[in-house]
């Protein structure tokens, strides 16, 4: 079960931790044993991260590694690889493998060529909407949603 309650509290084992983070297990106990990420131990004696605790850890991360440009009020960066890049006569569709994530993007050839943008460029998805969807997450091995 992904994020269980302890004492009230959401925590994480810490390859549910790593999972989140898109990071090896082994990363998560490094940063666990440097002091930079707090642990505590659950009943049967395994490292648990509190939720908040790995919410306030990644959003630390987040802001000391984003590239942010100061005339944009867009926060949500994603810096990646570009995968693929299609091109027609007007128009051009880019995707980029951010971590886990795939994004992909419909733009103008002309800022396809201006950008200079191919296959294995490192480029940062910038992303700023009006409509964000939010769903929760079900369990690992769950049966998704519930009916009501």
């Amino acid at each position: 079960m992904l994020g269980a309650r302890l004492l009230g509290v959401t925590v994480f084992r810490i390859g549910e931790a790593a999972e989140l983070l898109g990071v090896s297990a082994d990363t998560v106990r490094r940063w666990v044993d440097a002091g930079r990420l707090a642990a505590g131990r659950d009943e049967h004696g395994h490292r648990v991260i509190a939720g908040a605790d790995l919410a306030g850890f990644v959003r630390s991360q987040a802001v000391d590694g984003e590239e942010r440009s100061e005339e944009s009020s867009a926060r949500n960066r994603l810096r990646g690889i570009v995968t693929a890049v299609v091109k027609d006569t007007v128009m051009a569709q880019v995707d980029i493998q951010a971590g886990p994530f795939r994004v992909v993007s419909l733009m103008s050839r002309e800022a396809v060529d201006a950008l200079d943008l191919e296959v294995g460029s490192v480029a940062v998805a910038v992303i700023k909407s009006t409509t964000v969807v939010v769903e929760r997450s079900a369990p690992a091995g769950g049966r998704g949603r519930a009916s009501a």
